[in-house]
């Protein structure tokens, strides 16, 4: 077994982690965090598996605009819900 397959193996190992912790992860924000951690670790065992722009394409969306678009929008709905709770609409 070479040193790029032991490397694969240990990042799907990774990835499946990951994926655990973000299915059980219940704060939306704690859960975008996870699912970029996520996203860097499915475009690194792409990189691995010699998938470059699968890689790349993973790294832009899922590490990057995927989790900033959660949080945009959790921000979002707590301020609406505060501006509700104060009375103001």
């Amino acid at each position: 077994m070479t040193a790029t397959e032991l490397l694969a193996e240990a990042s799907l190992v990774l990835v499946t982690a990951a994926a655990t912790a973000a299915v059980r992860t219940r704060d939306p924000v704690r859960q975008a965090v996870v699912l970029s951690a996520l996203g860097l670790l499915l475009a690194l065992s792409f990189a691995l598996l010699q998938a470059p722009d699968v890689a790349l394409s993973q790294l832009a969306v899922a590490a990057v605009v995927t989790p900033l678009l959660i949080l945009l929008t959790v921000r979002k709905i707590r301020a609406v819900a505060d501006r509700r709770e104060k009375g103001e609409g």
